[in-house]
Parts: structure tokens; C-alpha cells; sequence
């Protein structure tokens, strides 16, 4: 079983920056593929970027490439999602993911991952 706790959201405006963070509890963290997900009032779930075990590979959606940046640090169990220049249309509540596969396949298909946490919100006002 693996626990996710999502951290850093917050309300920004257009144009500003954000770290989140995904503490997880697993102890092998290191074999899980991670990713962040979000999700805006009235509409699904949608991608946002994903990154292999090692850190060795990133994928990101094309609403958000170029802007933000996702990484992990294995000895400390975390994830990060930097944003940077944020936008209103960036506003949902942000959930990190991990999955046990580690593969280049459907990184961006959320029934793909194994475990969820509860969500950080993030509102950017215009």
C-alpha cells in the first residue's frame, strides 16, 4: 500500500509560480512510476506529466510543456510539479499518482495508476 500526500497549492495569480510536492510512504518508491494529474470543476480528469522510476524520463501534456517542469527525488519519496507561468486555465485540484508499471505506455491514462492522493487545489486568478 502506498500513500500520497500532495502539498503546495495555493491561489496565485496569471503569471506566477508554484511548487507542489507528493510526499509518498512507500519504501520503494524508487519502483514506482509517479504522475500528476487535475482535475477542474465539471470536467475529467486530465493529464499533466509523468515521470519514469529513475527520473531518466519526463512526458508532460501539451497545455503545460514548456511551463511546467515535474521531477523526483527517490532518497526523500517525493515528487515535484514546478508551474511556472501560471494561467486561469491552469486552476483545478492537482493529484499526484503512482503506478507500479514502469513503462513508456499510457502514462497518461489515469486508470493506469495504482494510487492516488487526495488532491491539492490551485486557483489562478486573472
Amino acid at each position: 500500500q502506498v500513500q500520497l500526500v500532495e502539498s503546495g497549492g495555493g491561489l496565485v495569480q496569471a503569471g506566477d509560480s508554484l511548487r507542489l510536492s507528493c510526499a509518498a510512504s512507500a519504501p520503494t518508491f524508487s519502483s514506482y512510476a509517479m504522475g500528476w494529474f487535475r482535475q477542474a470543476p465539471g470536467k475529467e480528469r486530465e493529464f499533466v506529466a509523468a515521470i519514469r522510476r529513475s527520473g531518466g524520463a519526463t512526458y508532460y501534456a501539451d497545455s503545460v510543456k514548456g511551463r511546467f517542469t515535474i521531477s523526483r527525488d527517490n532518497a526523500k519519496n517525493t515528487v515535484y510539479l514546478q508551474m511556472n507561468s501560471l494561467k486561469p486555465e491552469d486552476t483545478a485540484v492537482y493529484y499526484c499518482a503512482a503506478r507500479s508499471v514502469d513503462t513508456t505506455g499510457y502514462y497518461w491514462e489515469p486508470l493506469r495508476y495504482n494510487y492516488w492522493g487526495q488532491g491539492t487545489q490551485v486557483t489562478v486568478s486573472s
